[in-house]
């Protein structure tokens, strides 16, 4: 912008470059600062900022899959000091040739590329859209400081699309990882009852052991305290109260049972013929 001054002077800001004409014919640059002009023969038409300036561009294009994206460029320029005069003359609209060289550049690039792989070479079109501008941009005096792809955005459908896809993923993963996970507890605790099973057996094996260990102690201190006994008798008494211990426990459990008396004399048979032929192998 250009402060109107008094007479035959005029004042350019900092940060600027005024260019000065003589009826109508190029005269000069003025730097920042005022400057004394003969007016109205010569004149201040106009300034340049020297000021780093941004322009966004967005660009509808496809990738290679037939996706649509929108793809937001963000461009820093500024003008060159000593190429003042041909930012000023040679373009007349310079926002406008930037953003015609970035449709150019993104158009011819990202269709080349996946949608996914368009996500992951960001920095790849970024930078192709600075090596083109920087060649022809400088020729009109203007320098690209900088190319950032400020965002890539598909479709909204598309957007929904690849999240359900995701998703699947997901729950895919965490239903193998669910099933792992059952399959080692089943593991586990087949090994575990079987080792339970094992502990059980060895522990009636050796509760039955102690039993008929008890059984032979106790008939042979009896018969031997008692005179006239013999182990038969020990083992009569032994399998009778072992009888009624059975059925006074079945009869609290309020269960209704046939039983004959002649039973006992049956255990009573098959558990001497079971120490007899125990003692005749010991002898």
């Amino acid at each position: 912008m250009v402060d109107n001054g008094c007479c035959c002077c005029r004042c350019v800001r900092t940060q600027q470059i005024g260019v000065v004409e003589t009826l109508g014919q190029f005269t000069k640059l003025i730097a920042p600062g005022c400057t004394c002009i003969f007016w109205p023969i010569a004149n201040v038409v106009g300034t340049l900022s020297l000021r780093i300036q941004q322009l966004d561009v967005y660009c509808e294009t496809k990738t290679k899959d037939n996706v649509f994206v929108q793809v937001a460029v963000a461009v820093q320029y500024r003008v060159i000091s000593e190429k003042a005069y041909d930012a000023y003359y040679r373009l007349s609209d310079p926002r406008e040739q930037v953003r015609s060289y970035v449709f150019d550049v993104v158009r011819s690039t990202v269709p080349r590329m996946e949608l996914d792989e368009a996500f992951a070479s960001k920095e790849d079109i970024a930078n192709s859209v600075m090596e083109q501008l920087t060649t022809v941009m400088s020729d009109y005096g203007y320098e690209i400081m900088e190319s950032l792809v400020t965002d890539l955005s598909p479709d909204a459908r598309v957007k929904a699309s690849m999240n359900e896809i995701n998703a699947s993923r997901r729950l895919k993963e965490a239903a193998q990882h669910k099933a792992e996970a059952d399959k080692v507890k089943q593991i586990k605790a087949a090994e575990a009852e079987a080792e339970s099973k094992y502990l059980s057996g060895l522990g009636v094996a050796r509760q039955r052991k102690a039993i008929v260990n008890g059984l032979q102690d106790s008939v042979g201190a009896f018969s031997e305290e008692v005179e006239g006994a013999s182990p038969k008798d020990v083992m009569d008494i032994l399998l009778l109260s072992q009888y009624f211990d059975t059925l006074s426990a079945v009869g609290a459990n309020s269960l209704i049972l046939e039983h004959d008396p002649a039973v006992v004399a049956k255990l009573q048979d098959q558990v001497g013929k079971s120490f007899s032929n125990k003692n005749f192998k010991a002898k």
